[in-house]
């Protein structure tokens, strides 16, 4: 059954898989002391064209969301977010349980944290009664697949750095992000005054791992110590290090950004030929967000798995992969257009007999 559920539901992109098998071969150092980690730390210095970074590599997006976010606070901080944000919504409490930091989740229409909406949080700095406010927590793309342009982005990180905090992102799409806007990775962070991010790969091709960049030093150094700590150290290090050579350095971190923008891009117009159906938020990147009446969607799972975002106002999330095909949206549209003309049908019998009725009782 293909999927629109996720894409952590695609597979490993072959030229990745290749990489991991080219990696499996006789013995090296464990720990990340070996020549593929030097190779992937040096491909993400290129890429953003900063010699001194120090990259980490990780499992996962939480680990790495979780070590970055405690490299930056002390238990006595807090962390401003989205009341949308990963870090407040499906992390299972991990980011406050392994920093002891609070998280203000702000409310946003569209995911995106702006100045004036984090301002009234930024009070009691010095006040022993309140937490202190020392990170400023953004993802690109955000849950609702909505993208922070690098102006954007630079206005947070202004406010950050004018309090003396710090402004972090979750990048685990943000291959997504830098091919919707067509910007490079080192504006959509160094440029943009953003102090340490992750560079997702796992949604993106990579069987597993993810990259963690701090760009201030200070970030920098403890990192290594919280990833041991939250068991991230991978003792195996080449099999995630190996693939960000070619992920990076091929240009397939934006190739497959594309490809999944680009499909989704596809899914849209072709709903929207459909009409009738309510977009909730714009396509920037590889996510739709949609109104579907319940019926509509429980026979749609009959054969396509997706989530419900918000079963309150029946509104679902569609996601397109890098390996989604054009078969597969014409495939989904094709369905959802049978589905809901049924639906129709059966409204209108419905009303028919209804009418009919009531003319009788009159």
């Amino acid at each position: 059954m293909r999927s629109f559920g996720s894409d952590n539901n695609s597979g490993v992109d072959p030229r990745i898989m290749q990489a991991l098998m080219e990696a499996n071969n006789g013995h090296t150092i464990a720990y990340g002391d070996d020549r593929w980690t030097r190779g992937a730390e040096e491909a993400v210095r290129t890429l953003l064209g900063e010699k001194e970074v120090e990259p980490f590599f990780l499992f996962n997006g939480t680990g790495a969301n979780v070590v970055a976010l405690q490299a930056c606070t002390s238990s006595f901080h807090s962390i401003l977010c989205a009341s949308t944000a990963h870090i407040a919504v499906d992390e299972c409490g991990a980011p406050v349980k392994m920093t002891g930091a609070s998280l203000k989740e702000i409310p946003t229409p569209d995911g995106k944290l702006t100045p004036d909406l984090v301002r009234p949080y930024l009070h009691g700095f010095g006040f022993e009664h309140h937490s202190q406010p020392k990170v400023i927590a953004i993802s690109q793309t955000t849950e609702l697949g909505t993208v922070y342009t690098p102006q954007e982005i630079n206005a947070l990180s202004g406010l950050a750095h004018s309090y003396d905090m710090l402004l972090f992102m979750d990048g685990t799409r943000l291959a997504n992000a830098c091919d919707s806007l067509d910007v490079s990775l080192r504006e959509m962070t160094v440029d943009a005054g953003v102090d340490i991010f992750t560079l997702g790969g796992t949604k993106n091709g990579l069987m597993f791992g993810e990259a963690l960049v701090p760009l201030r030093r200070e970030a920098a150094e403890t990192i290594k110590y919280y990833r041991k700590q939250t068991t991230q150290l991978y003792s195996k290090m080449r099999f995630i290090s190996a693939q960000f050579i070619p992920y990076l350095n091929e240009n397939i971190w934006l190739e497959n950004a594309k490809k999944s923008n680009s499909a989704a891009q596809k899914l849209y117009d072709e709903i929207n030929r459909i009409g009738g159906i309510e977009i909730t938020q714009p396509v920037q990147s590889n996510a739709l967000f949609l109104i579907l009446p319940g019926e509509i969607a429980d026979k749609l799972r009959e054969r396509y798995f997706f989530y419900d975002w918000d079963a309150a106002r029946n509104e679902v999330r569609l996601v397109c992969s890098w390996d989604t095909t054009g078969e597969d949206i014409r495939d989904f549209a094709g369905y959802l257009r049978k589905v809901k003309a049924g639906n129709g049908i059966e409204d209108n019998m419905l009303r028919t007999i209804k009418d009919s009725v009531i003319g009788n009782n009159s």
